[in-house]
């Protein structure tokens, strides 16, 4: 500790801005406990965006309260606008402004687009992330881009006095959860097997086949193979279990989709009842290891570095060490570089064997 990351004094307010996707919700989870158990008297509102709202509707959590941010702090559209045009945020801000908010926490990325935000709901004392482009805070962690999330944050809690109280993300199940899983589950298989063939980017997509072949081999075992994913993968994964229902037809009763069929407490009910999990580098993935259910799992080697799970006991990995784009060849590792708008993906190189491999010694408990 230096002198300049000890607790902060009469701290009544805190206000933490997380967005993105599930995974990035669940990296910043013990840097809110963290700063929970610094200020306990303290009441802490996270500022994020309506799907995550959603997920965090009703459950246990390191905070009192959750508000939307109509507009997130990302960079502008394409029509230029950003949240400072949109009048509905502007009130959200004035509204905290008037509150009274006593630290302010950044954890949503590198503070070129968030730490404006942060800065604008007008904090005794701002802590976060800074680019060398990006405003400047009271107390900054450099944002250095190849470190593993949970510990970026981690760090970013420590600067404000926070206790370091678990490096691993929870999710807690509510009984909701598991009477909207339930209707899905097939009692008479050996257990469930939960699978996600999607991914926000369509480079860390295994090809839809491979699940295919994972999932047909999964249910001839005797384990109920269940596709899972939003409305916008509800295709994919019924592709998946069509093609894989074929390639096994003794087994395909036990093979089946519910893409686009579930809301969020049926989606962490099963993740919570599966035996396991075999996904891409994907939100459902990481709430699943949050909820201790164990993954056999698909990454990118980059990737793995920032938001790889750190066990092997439960959550074995597959990568591909893929550097350059395969239409076009442009550097994928180089973090300031020009990304390629190619998406084909970057992990196809990952075998079969490696996946069902892991997968059947999860399930065997080897």
């Amino acid at each position: 500790m230096t002198q300049h990351d000890g607790p902060f004094e009469d701290v009544h307010r805190i206000a933490v801005l997380r967005g993105g996707g599930i995974g990035d919700l669940l990296s910043a989870f013990p840097a809110l406990n963290a700063l929970a158990a610094a200020y306990p008297a303290a009441e802490t509102t996270l500022l994020t965006t309506p799907l995550l709202a959603g997920l965090l509707d009703g459950r246990p959590a390191p905070f009192e309260r959750v508000r939307v941010v109509p507009v997130f702090p990302e960079p502008p559209g394409p029509d230029g606008r950003t949240w400072r045009d949109d009048e509905a945020t502007a009130r959200l801000v004035e509204e905290l402004r008037g509150e009274g908010v006593d630290v302010g926490v950044q954890l949503h990325g590198g503070g070129r687009n968030s730490n404006p935000f942060i800065l604008a709901l007008g904090a005794r004392h701002t802590v976060g992330c800074s680019t060398p482009d990006a405003a400047p805070l009271e107390r900054q962690l450099a944002h250095v881009y190849y470190q593993r999330e949970v510990e970026r944050w981690l760090e970013v809690a420590a600067l404000a006095g926070g206790e370091d109280v678990g490096h691993e993300p929870v999710f807690s199940a509510v009984e909701e959860d598991h009477e909207a899983a339930q209707p899905w589950i097939d009692s008479t298989a050996r257990g469930l097997v939960v699978v996600h063939p999607g991914a926000t980017d369509p480079r860390r997509r295994w090809p839809a086949e491979r699940f295919s072949h994972v999932s047909a081999a999964l249910a001839e075992d005797g384990w109920q193979v269940l596709l899972v994913g939003d409305t916008g993968e509800k295709a994919l994964a019924e592709a998946v279990a069509h093609d894989a229902a074929r390639a096994a037809p003794s087994a395909a009763s036990r093979i089946g989709s519910a893409a686009g069929r579930t809301d969020f407490h049926a989606l962490v009910g099963l993740l919570a009842a599966a035996r396991l999990v075999v996904a891409n580098d994907s939100g459902p993935r990481h709430l699943a290891q949050a909820l201790g259910t164990p993954t056999a799992s698909v990454y990118w080697g980059p990737n793995l570095v920032n938001a790889g799970p750190p066990q092997r006991r439960q959550h074995r990995v597959q990568v591909s060490w893929r550097q350059h784009c395969p239409s076009c060849g442009a550097d994928g590792t180089d973090p300031l570089g020009r990304s390629c708008s190619h998406e084909d993906p970057w992990v196809a190189g990952v075998p079969v064997s490696g996946v069902l491999a892991d997968a059947r010694a999860l399930l065997e408990g080897r």
